[in-house]
């Protein structure tokens, strides 16, 4: 039995969760096509540096170029927005992101220690012209500034505009699940897969000449947890990605990023000690909190293609949009 949706069926169901897009696109000349963007996801609206979240990450096929995951796993924190776009813009997006947190906290690499950017990546070079490299720092600014709680827009939208999932129109994708009362929601970066392999329709088998492909998995909860059980909520987003018929293959990053808006951490404290609640790893809710990451992973890369629209890219090239109802 499927697990309830929340309200908006989506990662912003999880208090406080806030998205934002930037969407680029331009035809240059017949060779050439800006078709890209960014997206930003917020775990809450105040100083993430000074009130951090717990956070882990899962890593299932590492062909990709993420920034940040490394302190992430080593600290079990985040202190930044999580910001996606494609595969040459990572710099740039942790550029314009730096600069964006330091103008909110003049003390960060001054009289506070250093910042730890999250970013992540897929490879929309089908459709986008990467070369030239038309993401810019201020992009990234941007997206934070535009970032709400209220519905996702999702398909062809921000560092979705250039993605392609299952040889049809990708992108952002989102989803969520409700499980005794805490929220679960997915927020995905869809750019997978052949035509042939997708398992919850029939589609074509006319293929397109695309890579392996890359997606990227936020995972957003109000549920409280620690570092090491957001990992297993992060791993789990490998059976809902399998699920939609994806089989990780050699030459795609399929990355996890889970967080809680429960039991955030103060950079400062005046006590040596630290202490929290949180869920026993035995305790039924568990098991229901791995379903819906599951359920949620899952109907996110689905919710993607229905929300796609059939986009001209570069070399003129035309992907559809995917035959599936709303």
């Amino acid at each position: 039995m499927q697990l309830e949706k929340g309200y908006m069926n989506g990662i912003t169901d999880v208090a406080g969760v806030q998205v934002g897009h930037v969407t680029l696109y331009k035809k240059v000349n017949n060779e050439d096509t800006i078709c890209t963007g960014v997206t930003a996801i917020l775990p809450h609206d105040g100083n993430l540096f000074r009130q951090k979240v717990r956070a882990g990450s899962a890593v299932i096929n590492g062909y990709g170029k993420t920034a940040g995951l490394v302190q992430v796993d080593e600290l079990g924190l985040l202190e930044s927005p999580i910001m996606l776009t494609n595969t040459f813009s990572v710099g740039a997006v942790l550029q314009g992101t730096l600069t964006y947190m330091l103008e909110q906290d003049l003390a960060i690499g001054d009289t506070e220690s250093s910042l730890n950017i999250v970013v992540g990546e897929c490879n929309d070079s089908y459709l986008n012209t990467m070369r030239m490299q038309a993401v810019k720092p201020e992009h990234a600014i941007e997206a934070i500034q535009s970032a709400s709680v209220g519905p996702v827009e999702e398909g062809a939208v921000g560092a979705g505009k250039g993605m392609v999932c299952f040889g049809y129109k990708g992108g952002i994708g989102t989803s969520s699940r409700i499980v005794e009362g805490y929220t679960v929601g997915c927020l995905v970066l869809s750019n997978f897969g052949k035509r042939e392999e997708a398992l919850f329709a029939d589609f074509s088998r006319v293929q397109l000449d695309t890579p392996d492909g890359s997606i990227m998995m936020i995972i957003a909860t109000d549920a409280p947890l620690y570092d090491r059980q957001l990992q297993r909520l992060a791993k789990r987003c490998a059976a809902g990605l399998g699920r939609t018929g994806s089989h990780i293959g050699h030459g795609s990053g399929d990355v996890a990023i889970a967080f809680s808006t429960a039991n955030t951490y103060h950079h400062q404290s005046d006590s040596h000690l630290e202490s929290m609640s949180f869920l026993r790893d035995d305790y039924p809710v568990m098991n229901g909190l791995f379903q819906a990451v599951v359920e949620a992973t899952e109907e996110a890369v689905i919710s993607s293609l229905r929300n796609a629209e059939t986009t001209e890219g570069r070399k003129e090239r035309v992907v559809e949009k995917a035959p599936l109802e709303k």
